[in-house]
């Protein structure tokens, strides 16, 4: 008897077991859509900052190798022979227009003025008889004391020795001339390099090799070479797109990459392309004051050749670009959704882009708050940057809460 009423109680045990499980597996839906957005209250706008679109004024910035060459140079070449008496100057010294560099031997030079010159005191000794002759011959020509033809012939006489005087003068011109070549000068100022011939060497007026060389370095000029096709892109920008041309105002960067500091301005490009290289020179003229830029220094020149006044700019991490490149922004439709925009934006100023296509002046565009927007979602468009509201600690989070009114700046 006793275990047949141990074994109903523990049939009844099971049962209940059974039925509560079954009820809490019902009421689990239940409990879960009590909480559910669908349940409960609908989701809220996300909150996102925006910048509003205006037209800008962009240079159109060009960075391209260029050479540095110096503003004048020039050869420091003999113009006589002779041989090298002595170097008058400190090599890679600063040296002034005029300024002696070396003396040639100049023995023979002067001998040959010396001779220049007695040769002009024979010929005036010449000249001066002749005269006189002439002066006597003429009152006896008048009263026939001599023949007209032995008058004619010492007028003649007379101005022969004449011009033999002015010959003279001119080779002691000359050969003063040669004297004064035996002391070289510098044809301009600047800095000259090594001496290519030493004490003693034998030089020629007709020489290949100059004597030194003196290059002007302040100012200093800077070749840059500019595709062809690149200039005429710019060309063809200027005469259609609103592109309008820029002053040409250079900037530099160094081989260490630093910046030069000064600012150049171009001077002129070259009319020409080159057949090799497809470039056209363009030049440009900085100071070098402290003769950082040398000849043959390679940099790199930054400079605008136009301004784009038709252009928007869009801070960077407001454009997505897809797997194939092509760029777009959110921007804040006029029900307060989002609206992906496909731009064109080529080029950086800075740190936004310079959007040329797809957007106008007006537009939201949408920089905060990006972070898993999809198109035609709901915002909450607030200024970009806006202060944002913090809730006190321990304050209910709803409508009224500072997080809802404030975009994702993770976006």
């Amino acid at each position: 008897m006793s275990i047949l009423l141990l074994s109903l109680a523990l049939t009844g045990c099971g049962d209940a077991a059974k039925d509560g499980a079954q009820n809490g597996a019902r009421e689990k839906p239940g409990a879960s859509n009590k909480n559910s957005p669908q349940g409960g209250q609908a989701a809220k706008p996300k909150a996102v900052g925006y910048v509003v679109a205006s037209q800008s004024s962009v240079p159109v910035v060009t960075e391209l190798a260029g050479r540095a060459s110096p503003y004048r140079q020039s050869e420091v070449r003999p113009q006589v022979s002779g041989v090298i008496r002595r170097r008058l100057y400190t090599e890679g010294a600063l040296v002034k227009a005029g300024q002696p560099l070396y003396e040639i031997d100049a023995s023979l030079y002067r001998a040959a003025a010396a001779v220049a010159e007695a040769n002009l005191q024979s010929a005036q000794a010449n000249a001066d008889n002749a005269r006189v002759q002439a002066d006597r011959y003429k009152p006896l020509a008048a009263i026939e004391a001599v023949s007209q033809q032995e008058y004619t012939n010492a007028e003649a006489a007379a101005k022969q020795a004449a011009a033999q005087v002015a010959q003279s003068k001119a080779q002691l011109q000359s050969a003063r001339i040669n004297l004064n070549f035996t002391t070289v000068p510098a044809p301009i100022s600047g800095r000259i390099g090594r001496s290519l011939f030493t004490q003693g060497a034998l030089v020629t007026a007709n020489q290949a090799d100059p004597l030194a060389r003196i290059s002007q370095l302040d100012p200093i000029y800077i070749d840059i070479q500019q595709p062809s096709a690149d200039l005429l892109a710019l060309r063809r920008s200027l005469a259609t797109n609103g592109v309008v041309p820029a002053q040409a105002q250079v900037r530099l960067m160094l081989q260490d990459g630093s910046d030069y500091g000064e600012v150049g301005k171009v001077e002129f490009s070259e009319v020409l392309v080159d057949p090799n290289t497809a470039t056209v020179t363009v030049r440009a003229r900085f100071s070098n004051p402290e003769g950082v830029l040398l000849p043959g220094m390679f940099v790199r020149a930054r400079f605008a050749q136009s301004v784009d006044q038709n252009v928007i700019l869009v801070p960077q991490p407001a454009v997505s670009r897809d797997p194939k490149g092509a760029a777009s922004v959110f921007v804040v439709g006029d029900d307060d959704k989002a609206e992906s925009r496909p731009i064109t934006a080529l080029r950086t100023q800075g740190p936004d882009w310079v959007v040329t296509e797809g957007l106008k002046p007006g537009d939201r565009i949408i920089v905060q708050g990006t972070a898993k927007l999809r198109p035609g979602q709901a915002v909450q468009p607030v200024p970009a940057d806006a202060p944002q509201r913090v809730a006190p600690p321990g304050a209910a989070s709803g409508p009224a809460s500072g997080a809802a009114s404030s975009p994702d700046r993770q976006g």
